[in-house]
């Protein structure tokens, strides 16, 4: 039985679905103006983790994840670069998309992007103004009446007054109350533009989630995730547009993910202390990032150091070394064994998705088979690592995974691993030691297992 916390009630919660062992789950994508950072890879791996255990259990899912391709700071990037704004979001889309495959995630079934799906926004918030929910502005803008939605909200638990607090109330853009919200922006010079019964312009931010979450789900569907930071007011707001639209429950249940802090402060663009997935994957192995942002519970924040980093590369080491070290099987069909170590992963992962806690398990059947040599759990620790969408390679393609653009390559260290074994061979050991250095000083890391036997492996630490 599958619990989780639901931000929406503030509570954890039996997760039952709309459709017997089916989950329809939607989660906010990308905005791609620029390179996707550490907090992006958080939500890339966090849903990952969660579609991926849903499916170990039984459920057919489908999945999907949007990619917003229009916005202001799309359309301000490619007026500053001077290029078409298609251009520029195709370059980081393609980016995104190398970014998630190094990563060994699972794509989305749908991956629908917000400039292919106008003609469903326009629909939406035409339904709106005909209710007289929405209206348009004095400049041609078309707004959400928050007033009018009586449950506005209640996701965040914030009102409308708490919202005025220490806000300066002036005359603006022809608001009628200051918390309404974009749904259409009207057409504006240097700006792409579609066609609508209530003027050329371009889609608000909050009105594309709310088209394409309906579309590919329905207009009630089981789980609607993303970071933190969207809760309020993107996702509020998304609840408030599809519930007046479709006037049934917008999502059942909300999952959000926590913050990732550099030190002691969120990490922002606009602070400049951003870490981006591309250049960490110059350094370290991507199932090493995968294994650092789900060793810490998904709600809980993650402070982001390369020395924690590298600890999580340890720990992975360890279950890598392990199937190593034991001449594990592959290619063997494996069937699941019931045991103790067992229960108690399927436990933590069924209770809101503790993944820290199954990593415990997971390291405790290691230790218990170094101890008791006892290779059948090999079997049991295979099926739990994978469960975590680890365990993506092999531990030979893992020990021996080089950055791109690496000194040498794997050959060439071969070639180097093999002259050292001759020049032993032959006593010539400062030849031999000279190779190690050389080696050494590029982080490959030499495990002599015999005379005529040498292991390799990249370790920074």
């Amino acid at each position: 039985m599958l619990y989780l916390y639901n931000s929406f009630t503030k509570k954890k919660e039996e997760f039952k679905t709309i459709s017997k062992s089916k989950v329809k789950i939607y989660v906010c994508g990308m905005t791609v103006y620029d390179y996707c950072h550490i907090g992006h890879a958080r939500v890339l791996v966090v849903f990952d983790l969660i579609v991926n255990w849903l499916k170990k259990i039984g459920y057919e899912v489908t999945y999907v994840r949007n990619i917003t391709d229009i916005d202001d700071k799309i359309i301000k990037k490619s007026l500053d670069e001077k290029i078409d704004v298609m251009e520029l979001t195709n370059k980081y889309i393609s980016y995104m998309h190398h970014d998630s495959q190094k990563l060994l995630l699972t794509p989305p079934d749908f991956e629908p992007k917000a400039t292919e799906n106008i003609t469903e926004m326009i629909t939406i918030i035409s339904d709106l103004i005909k209710k007289n929910i929405a209206y348009t502005s004095e400049n041609g803008d078309v707004y959400f009446s928050v007033e009018k939605f009586n449950d506005y909200g209640k996701l965040s638990g914030k009102t409308l007054e708490s919202l005025l607090i220490g806000k300066r109330v002036e005359k603006n853009i022809g608001k009628k109350n200051f918390n309404d919200f974009v749904l259409w922006k009207r057409r504006k010079t240097d700006e792409p533009y579609w066609k609508a019964p209530f003027g050329d312009g371009r889609p608000g931010w909050h009105i594309e989630c709310s088209a394409m979450s309906m579309k590919y789900l329905g207009p009630n569907f089981d789980i609607h995730g993303g970071g933190l930071d969207l809760q309020f007011p993107h996702h509020e707001n998304e609840i408030a547009q599809s519930e007046s639209f479709s006037q049934q429950k917008f999502a059942n249940y909300w999952i959000h993910n926590g913050f990732v802090q550099i030190g002691n402060e969120k990490m922002s663009k606009s602070i400049g202390n951003t870490v981006l997935i591309k250049d960490l994957l110059k350094s370290f192995h991507p199932e090493v990032i995968k294994y650092f942002m789900i060793k810490t519970h998904y709600r809980s924040p993650i402070t982001f150091t390369i020395s924690q980093l590298s600890d999580s590369k340890i720990g992975l080491d360890k279950l890598y070394f392990c199937f190593r070290k034991f001449n594990f099987d592959f290619s063997q069909k494996i069937n699941m064994e019931n045991n103790s170590y067992t229960d108690r992963f399927y436990n933590a992962m069924n209770d809101d998705f503790n993944s820290p806690l199954a990593i415990s398990v997971l390291h405790e059947v290691v230790g218990e088979i170094f101890r008791t040599k006892n290779k059948k759990l090999l079997n049991t620790l295979y099926l739990l690592t994978t469960g975590l969408g680890l365990l993506k390679t092999t531990p030979e393609d893992y020990f021996t995974w080089l950055p791109e653009g690496f000194r040498f390559s794997r050959e060439e260290i071969e070639n180097l691993i093999e002259k050292r074994l001759i020049y032993k061979k032959k006593k010539e050991f400062q030849e031999a030691d000279n190779i190690r250095a050389i080696l050494s000083q590029e982080s490959i890391v030499l495990d002599d297992i015999s005379s005529d036997s040498t292991l390799w492996r990249y370790d920074l630490s």
